[in-house]
């Protein structure tokens, strides 16, 4: 147990970083009941039951599925190539960016080695971490640094939507002329293996729990009252999905709320991030997510402004960049570094090259 453990931290930075910065923190603060008051416990609750729907629906074979479906309607590269990259695009926005390249970035590199297209893996699969990355941003569920600072924002599900149109749409186009004129012409005939489809009982199950997360979002459903309507039938039906989900990413949240809720008693330190934040809430944002990610960016400056769509603007932009801008982006490059360890330098500069234009455009253009 304890090996697991220790293993878990060395395999995720971001959260030995965040169990350091919230011990640090408790010299400010010593621990004590008032450090419930710093958790959002709506965000968490959300984030748990959305893991374990989607979790389920992948365990069914939902989303290869589909992608098996589309891809044996394409039949010349360009298609190919702006099939893979859009259903990174469009599932992230309900999926989540993680979740959309853990399910279709192997499946991809699958699908172009058997297309004979392996000189296109290094640059498709980063146009695939870019349009996870950029597609989440789209919705309050697509990532997990939109799921907080919406609830922060007291926004309605249409002001976000609508305030991330833009960007969005925009980003589509970007990929789309990316994928078309970054690949070359020429058909190509794939029969990708069917997969049986999910049973209609379990996607019907899955489905009614969806909705209740979106009511939840929506805040037609309360945080505990979610809680029961999901946890409890999948106790019965699927406990295997409970060891599945991502723990790490919760812990990551409840340490760095507790670390901002602690450091909010440093005086000096408040006054400072908030004089550097003050008007600045988008370029900071985005600076802050090249070097701790967007997610831990977004937890520690929600703190010191109330332009909070600022802030969701910039730390979905900001997912753009570094590799560790998203801390999905690492998922891409771990299935390039294993698989063609080779070419971990030229995917590097590909990804370094094409990040930085996409975030060089969406930050100018609005």
């Amino acid at each position: 147990m304890i090996r697991k453990i220790i293993c878990l931290f060395k395999n995720d930075i971001v959260l030995l970083v965040s169990l350091c910065l919230a011990l640090l923190s408790c010299l400010i603060t010593p621990p004590g009941p008032a450090y419930l008051g710093y958790i959002d416990f709506h965000t968490l609750i959300l984030l748990f039951c959305l893991m374990l729907i989607v979790e389920g629906l992948r365990e069914a074979g939902f989303f290869l599925y589909i992608g098996g479906l589309l891809l044996n309607r394409t039949s010349s590269r360009r298609g190919l190539a702006l099939t893979l990259v859009f259903l990174c695009f469009l599932s992230s926005m309900f999926i989540t960016n993680d979740v959309s390249l853990i399910t279709f970035v192997p499946f991809g590199i699958l699908i172009l080695k058997m297309g004979q297209m392996e000189s296109r893996i290094c640059y498709l699969t980063v146009l695939m971490t870019i349009a996870a990355n950029l597609g989440s941003m789209f919705t309050p569920i697509g990532n997990p640094q939109n799921l907080y600072l919406y609830s922060l924002s007291g926004m309605s599900l249409p002001e976000f939507l609508w305030l991330m149109l833009p960007f969005t749409a925009l980003a589509a186009v970007l990929l789309a002329l990316f994928s078309f004129f970054g690949t070359e012409r020429g058909s190509i005939s794939i029969q990708v293996g069917k997969s049986s489809f999910p049973g209609r009982k379990d996607l019907l199950f899955f489905g009614i729990l969806f909705l209740f997360c979106l009511c939840s979002v929506a805040g037609f459903l309360p945080d505990r009252a979610l809680l029961i309507l999901v946890a409890a039938p999948l106790f019965f039906r699927k406990r295997n999905l409970f060891a599945k989900i991502d723990y790490a990413l919760l812990l990551t949240f409840v340490f760095f709320f507790i670390f901002v809720g602690n450091i909010d008693h440093f005086e000096s330190l408040r006054i400072f991030i908030r004089s550097v934040l003050e008007n600045h809430e988008r370029p900071v944002s985005i600076l802050a997510s090249q070097v701790i990610s967007n997610v831990p960016a977004a937890m520690l400056l929600s703190n010191y402004t109330s332009r909070i769509s600022e802030l969701i603007i910039g730390t979905n932009l900001g997912g753009l960049g570094t590799l560790i801008a998203s801390m999905a982006s690492l998922i891409s490059y771990r299935q390039i570094s294993s698989g063609y360890p080779e070419q971990k330098g030229k995917y590097i500069m590909i990804f370094t090259i094409c990040n930085l234009f996409f975030l060089l455009v969406l930050y100018l253009a609005f």
